[in-house]
């Protein structure tokens, strides 16, 4: 039941930083996106900068897709630097 989860609010957070950086990804590129953007934002922001609150990444909560749009957004422009997604 948790990766139903997962993927619906991964699909969330991919929505929503793809509305912000203006991507035309499909519904799988979207879930993906935020998955890995969560999971990067987790790793960056809570375990490598020690922010408190991104430890919630990812989670159903209105600080969990904040910082799951945060790392999908970061994703999404590291994505664009390598010139992987255009």
């Amino acid at each position: 039941m948790s990766w139903i989860i997962a993927i619906i609010v991964g699909a969330i957070i991919g929505w929503l930083a793809s509305s912000v950086m203006g991507d035309k990804e499909g519904l799988i590129g979207k879930i993906v996106i935020g998955i890995v953007g969560s999971i990067i934002a987790k790793w960056l922001f809570a375990d490598l900068l020690h922010i408190g609150g991104a430890a919630a990444a990812g989670t159903f909560t209105f600080a969990g897709l904040l910082w799951g749009i945060i790392g999908a957004v970061v994703l999404i422009f590291a994505l664009r630097a390598l010139k992987i997604i255009k």
